[in-house]
Formats: structure tokens, sequence, C-alpha cells
């Protein structure tokens, strides 16, 4: 196996190729996907018990670690091994999986920000805030970077932001407060990534063994009364397959995400009877919601090109609107390869140019879809997924919101300098994609607008949710020694940007359950 330097890349001295190790047939905990839940769950787990973290993807790859490459990784996925999968959902929209140890952690533009209040209070999660602030605490001191500047750009945006009304001035925090901000990074400040993966250096090395190149196939229940989890099957890059068991008090625990841990569920035998029946899998326990809610916050915004070359990459401020959006920007660096965040322009070469995207995302949509099987045997088959995009005039109005608030950062001087002069000695902007609609008034227009320019921020969610598929503590309903752990568990995508969240939900769910298994 190929080991690249990370900054701290402790973590490969217990990962192992799946061909090349053989795991004990038994662990106290079995963890089913590495990424921006899985790591942390597994290093807290491990502190006190054995625990086995199967990951589908490849250990590590260079093509991550850079901030300046960030869209050339999005952009050069493919169906075999590359650390992104992409995928189109069934509303049209471009979309990516992580296929990677670290997860979402480690194609993502790295922005961290903690949740919002009315995400702890209507997750269904139930939580000891105190316990909370810790587990951020234990993410942040380990692999999270309070920027030590920002680039021209992001403050230019900082300041249209707050020209514009996104106010106060909140400077630098990890909280999620009303106004305009400068968060954390899992950049640090010379662009070097730092994921979830970085969080298994905290693990006890004796007690976890990493397995990549490990897919999951299907979880093995008991043949007895109170029905169990009691395994997995897995098959490594040969295809062979591979059983593995927890021990009396264990669980397995999926962390594979929102699409990856529902589809496991169902190819399981858990689901709605009748679909299952209809795709001729085993029903082991009727379970209605398991792949249904399932949302993605759409994005919407314009996309500036600017007068000059730059070389500004990544995201550090976001305006946490009054209206209800959020907004943020990325740059895009003279010759990248952009699609994925510019989907309207289809199959282009690099562009040669810099472009400036500000983007709006509506926040907590009340649309949402569900999630299917593409093969009732398969699990490297994606599932197909649909998230009804705008089905709700409440995210329309949102979108609107959005949209109003870029209008006034438009018109601020703060971004005068991104203008282009023109012939009759005027200044204007010049916009690749669709411009802001001309008359803010006209909701056919704005809701014209919004369907257009919709895009992705890639916080898809639900599929698994608390009081539907688990309960407060993210067991599943109806079976022992068996849990959720990641994104498919949200009602609401967690503050601007969830990947802070994940990353303290694995590590206060371990906490947790190694409280419970102490007062035993």
């Amino acid at each position: 196996m190929t080991h690249v330097c990370y900054a701290d890349a402790n973590y490969l001295r217990f990962t192992h190729e799946a061909t090349d190790f053989s795991p004990s047939q038994y662990y106290d905990y079995i963890i089913v996907g590495g990424g921006t839940a899985g790591c942390p769950l597994a290093a807290t787990l491990s502190e006190s018990y054995s625990v086995l973290l199967l990951e589908r993807g490849r250990s590590s790859d260079t093509s991550v670690l850079t901030e300046s490459n960030i869209f050339r990784t999005l952009a050069t996925g493919n169906d075999s091994d590359s650390p992104v999968q992409n995928f189109v959902s069934e509303d049209g929209v471009q979309y990516t999986r992580a296929r990677i140890l670290g997860g979402g952690s480690m194609i993502n533009f790295g922005f961290y920000s903690r949740a919002d209040d009315y995400f702890y209070n209507n997750a269904g999660i139930e939580w000891d805030m105190g316990a909370v602030e810790i587990a951020y605490e234990w993410v942040e001191n380990s692999i999270v970077t309070r920027p030590a500047r920002l680039n021209r750009w992001q403050t230019s945006l900082f300041n249209a932001l707050l020209e514009a009304g996104v106010v106060p001035n909140n400077g630098f925090t990890f909280d999620h407060v009303r106004g305009t901000k400068v968060g954390g990074s899992t950049f640090d400040d010379y662009e070097i990534r730092h994921g979830a993966v970085e969080l298994l250096n905290n693990a006890n090395p004796d007690n976890l063994d990493v397995l990549v190149h490990a897919t999951v196939d299907r979880i093995i229940f008991s043949i007895s009364n109170p029905l169990a989890a009691v395994g997995v099957v897995y098959h490594d890059s040969n295809g062979a397959y591979h059983e593995v068991y927890v021990r009396t008090n264990g669980e397995v625990i999926l962390s594979a995400g929102a699409l990856g841990s529902p589809q496991l569920l169902l190819l399981s035998g858990l689901g709605p009877t009748s679909y299952l029946s209809s795709m001729n899998i085993p029903v082991v326990l009727d379970h209605p919601f398991i792949g249904q809610f399932m949302a993605d916050p759409p994005r919407t915004g314009v996309n500036i090109v600017i007068p000059y070359a730059s070389t500004d990459v990544g995201i550090r401020v976001v305006g946490i609107t009054e209206s209800g959006p959020y907004i943020e920007s990325p740059s895009i660096p003279p010759n990248s390869t952009p699609m994925s965040f510019l989907p309207f322009m289809g199959s282009v070469p690099p562009l040669n140019t810099s472009v400036e995207i500000i983007s709006g995302k509506v926040s907590r949509p009340l649309s949402t879809g569900w999630l299917h099987l593409k093969s009732a045997s398969n699990v490297t088959v994606s599932p197909g997924v649909r998230f009804n995009y705008y089905n709700r005039t409440e995210d329309i109005h949102q979108c609107s919101n959005a949209v109003e608030v870029i209008r006034k950062m438009l018109a601020t001087p703060a971004l005068n300098e991104y203008k282009f002069n023109d012939p009759d000695g005027g200044q204007s902007f010049r916009f690749i994609g669709p411009s802001l609609p001309q008359n803010p008034s006209d909701y056919e227009t704005i809701a014209s607008f919004c369907r257009k320019s919709l895009a992705t921020f890639w916080h898809m969610h639900g599929g698994c949710l608390p009081t539907k598929v688990v309960d407060s503590g993210l067991k599943v309903i109806g079976v022992d020694s068996l849990r959720v752990v990641d994104a498919s568990t949200y009602f609401n995508s967690p503050g601007t940007n969830p990947q802070a969240t994940t990353m303290m939900l694995g590590r206060y769910i371990g906490m947790k359950i190694l409280e419970e298994r102490a007062a035993y």
C-alpha cells in the first residue's frame, strides 16, 4: 500500500488494505464507514474497547491535501477508486460522494462552524450540552485552524456582507451567531488539509484495526429473539468475502453517510415490507421510514468573473442572515475545472480566468424526497436519490431572501474593485451563468432564477431520522446492538456547514457509549 505524507499520519500504523489483513473474528465494535463521523467514533471507542473500522475507499491520496486542488479533485471522480464518486441526483443536480478514509472532510471546502440552536432543539437526539462542548473542543484542538489572515476576496466578502446589512460584525468565532463572521478551517494557514482521518491519531492503536477497500455488503442478524445485529459481511478489492462479528454487549454502528447507511439497512432487510418484497429482499423487520425524508439545502447565487488573475482559494467567511439563508463564497482560480460547482456550464475546458462564486444556502429546507436501491444485492451500485428541491414555496421564499442579500452585496463599495470598465465610461460586473433577476418583486422571475441556478453545497441528510428509524441515542428502533451515527440522522443540516457537528457527533456518541458501558 502506498503511503503519502499527511501532516500527522500515525494512524497509518494500524490501517491496512483489506486484501492484506485478516481481522480478528470478534470485536467489541464494528464501524461501517471511516468518514467524518466514523473516524472520531472509532478513535473514541478504542480508548476502552476493540474496534474494527471498515472503509470502502482508499487510505489516502495526495490530491485531496492542498486547498488549491479542491476543484480538480471534485472534477476527476471516476467509477473505480478515486477519492470522489460523482453522480447525478434524480432532480438532475450533479453530486459527489467521498470514497476515502476521512470521508467528506477530505474533499470539502474545509469551513468549520458549529451547529445552530435550532438544530439541537429539533434534532431528536438526547444532548448533554456540556459533553457537546467538550466533544467540539476535542475536534478543534486536534485538526481545526483559526485563520491568521483573510485573503483579498474573503476580506472583500466580509466587508460586503456588513455593508449589505448582515450584521453584527462577529469577528472570529466557531459559534453559529447571526451576522458576519470568520469561522475555523480544517485547512491550515499553509493551505494543507487536516480532515477527520487525523482524529484517528487519538486512538489507542492496540485496540483499533482500520481496513480500507473493505466494502460492507450486509449486516448479519441473530437468528433468535430478540432481533440483534451480530456482525457484517464485507468484501475486499479482490472480491473475496469476509465475516466479522461483535462480542456480547458490542454493536454494529453505521457511519456510512446519508446515502450509505440507509442503503445498507435496506440491503440487509430493514425497510418498508412492500418495497423490500418488490425487490426480492428477505424482510428482517418492517421499517417504513428508512430512506425517507432525504433533504439537501439548495444553493443559489451568481458567479462573477473578476478583472485580474487571482490565486485566492478557500472559504473563511460566512454571513448568517436574519431572513434565513447563509452566504458563502469560494474562489475558482484560473485553469480550474469547475463543472461540479458551475453545473449549468456542462462539460467545458478549464477556465483561464478567476471566478468568485457568491452563494446563498437555503437553510432548513422543507422539501424532502427519498432514496431507493438501484440494485437489490450489489452495494457498490449507488442508490438513486431525489431531494425534490423547491417543492415547498417556503424554500422558494428563502431563496428569494438570499437573492436580495446578494443584490445588496453587489451594490456595496467593497465589491467595486471586481467590476469591469464599460465602453461608456461606467463599470459593471461580468457573470458566468445567470445574473440576478432585474425585478426583485416578481415572484415568478425569482422562482425561475432559483431553479435555473440550482446547485448544491453537498450537505445532504436524512434517511435514518430519530423517532422514525433511530431513537434519541441513535439506536435503530426494534433492533438490538445496531446504531447509526452520521448525517443520515439529521432532520436539518447543522449550522452553515455540517462537518463540525458531524465530527462532534462521532466523538459525543462514542463518549456516551463508554459512559453507558462503565455503568453496567
